[in-house]
């Protein structure tokens, strides 16, 4: 690491804080593909609500990803500015402070590595249809988030859907998913509040929640029905 073995030592019994140089050598050096980057982060600015950070460790190590938020695009698929302008609103209304925020899109474009990962991780994601037409940022973040998408999509073992308005009551998810598949082919589920996370591990629990995931799978659009419907409203925030 090139770092005395007194400094590293001090660090391991908390008599010294790392740095993020420091860390991002951990990370390369004990191969944690930036499991310790995310915890960094986490510890240095607090931003985070609580559980969040457990569920990141894991999804570092994960070779699928299953994912279903409500009335925003889930996070690994979120642009840049599409989540600055997303915290923006959180820092208007008081919530957190603009500090705070710009630490959480930070920590959100580190955990997009996942997407560069080889063997490529599996992305299964499924996207209300409100959250395409809500217009967070106005109209020309929206058109550059939905490019995005499309973009995305054309990754290997990459499947984006689209879950209509139109479903009703014959959507079974009210709250937003995330399904880990682990290298043990083990299943771990992730959901939150507005007040903190939950990374549940009980089989029967994340069977239960991975059954509803397929379930809006088969009501959802087909792959290409739901590109066709974001090229859609992408041209249509380009000439708003």
């Amino acid at each position: 690491m090139n770092y005395s073995e007194t400094h590293v030592s001090n660090v391991e019994t908390t008599k010294s804080r790392p740095d993020l140089k420091f860390v991002e050598k951990a990370d390369e050096i004990l191969e944690t593909g930036g499991t310790l980057q995310l915890l960094w982060w986490s510890w240095k600015n607090g931003a985070l609500i609580p559980g969040f950070t457990d569920y990141t460790t894991q999804e570092t190590s994960a070779t699928a990803v299953r994912l279903f938020e409500t009335r925003v695009m889930p996070g690994l698929l979120q642009t840049a500015e599409y989540a600055a302008a997303l915290e923006s609103g959180n820092v208007v209304r008081g919530k957190t402070t603009q500090e705070q925020a710009d630490t959480r899109v930070a920590f959100l474009l580190k955990r997009q590595r996942i997407l560069a990962k080889t063997p490529p991780v599996a992305v299964f994601a499924i996207m209300d249809e409100a959250a395409l037409r809500r217009p967070i940022g106005g109209p020309a973040v929206m058109a550059r988030q939905l490019k995005h998408l499309e973009e995305l999509a054309k990754r290997p073992k990459t499947a984006l859907q689209v879950a209509p308005d139109a479903l009703g009551e014959a959507n079974p998810l009210y709250y937003p998913l995330t399904l880990l598949t682990m290298p043990n082919r083990s299943m771990l589920g992730y959901t939150e509040t507005q007040q903190r996370g939950y990374l549940e591990r009980d089989g029967a629990t994340v069977a239960e929640w991975a059954n509803d995931y397929d379930h809006l799978q088969i009501e959802a659009l087909p792959r290409a029905a739901s590109l066709a419907m974001i090229r859609k409203l992408r041209k249509d925030f380009e000439h708003a």
